[in-house]
């Protein structure tokens, strides 16, 4: 686990440094490639230092103020990684379907604005879930996952109904449907734009450019659709933890690799950021 951390600062920070001091790498697509660089950072350091600390004890505890604020971080990143890739997917419907005027309609100060209203909108949309969960819980205090999981914490309320109706409403519509309803149309524009091109190599070109993305995606909504929207019973519980514990220690590590393997851009500021480290 240490080992994976380690990768996960690593990756991502190089990725954060490239972006910001390889001019060729100052474009809109890499511009939010790092923000999902540094939501992995945060969102690696949020659940992994705890589970390394709590696996040195018998039986790991934690306190009530560190727990709920472990939950709000989490749901807060969560929510942001979510939007962000929907935004993502609009950086790649542009630059697809619209290439000639790619610049001028994604400029730097649209792709700040529009990072500045994502992470906005996630601390916002955070905000509902945390104040509708209570602050005194009823019978036991065991929480059965690895982290304090949003899921998990709620068994232990006592008022069930509200509390679930208005976490499902929140994380259901405004953070997964409405995000991933919005990429799919984005991606269904992209496709029929790439069928217009005669050229299978320049057809080929623009698919491979959206598929690094379609991977996280695809990772990301298959993860949280899986553990949220459902009512959960005492298996599927236990696949969910064991699915949350991987998303949020395995992904942050694999996000870094799926966007640079087949990326001769990064690879090439890399390579040259090596070079004049070693000269």
């Amino acid at each position: 686990m240490v080992a994976v951390y380690l990768i996960t600062l690593v990756g991502n920070s190089l990725i954060i440094v490239v972006v910001r001091v390889d001019g060729q790498l100052h474009s809109p697509v890499y511009f939010f490639l790092s923000n999902l660089s540094f939501l992995g950072i945060c969102y690696s350091s949020n659940s992994v230092p705890f589970l390394l600390f709590s696996s040195l004890k018998d039986y790991p505890t934690i306190s009530y103020i560190s727990c709920y604020a472990q939950m709000t971080i989490a749901l807060f990143l969560g929510m942001t990684e979510s939007l962000f890739l929907a935004v993502m997917a609009y950086d790649r419907f542009i630059a697809i379907s619209n290439p000639l005027c790619y610049t001028i309609i994604m400029n730097s100060r649209v792709c700040i604005q529009l990072a500045m209203v994502t992470w906005a909108s996630a601390f916002l949309l955070a905000i509902i879930p945390i104040i509708a969960i209570p602050a005194h819980f009823c019978g036991h205090n065991v929480i059965n996952h690895f982290t304090c999981e949003v899921q998990a914490l709620l068994k232990l309320t006592c008022s069930d109904c509200p509390v679930r109706l208005i976490l499902g409403l929140v994380i259901g519509i405004f953070t997964l449907s409405l995000p991933f309803t919005f990429i799919l149309i984005s991606y269904t524009h992209i496709v029929v734009a790439v069928l217009r091109i005669h050229s299978a190599e320049a057809r080929l070109k623009a698919f491979s450019t959206c598929g690094s993305h379609l991977t996280v995606v695809t990772i990301f909504y298959g993860t949280a659709i899986y553990i949220y929207p459902k009512p959960q019973s005492r298996e599927s519980q236990d696949q969910g933890k064991i699915i949350s514990a991987f998303y949020g220690i395995v992904t942050p590590m694999l996000n870094p690799l799926i966007y640079t393997l087949r990326n001769k851009d990064v690879k090439t500021a890399l390579r040259k950021m090596m070079r004049k480290k070693e000269s």
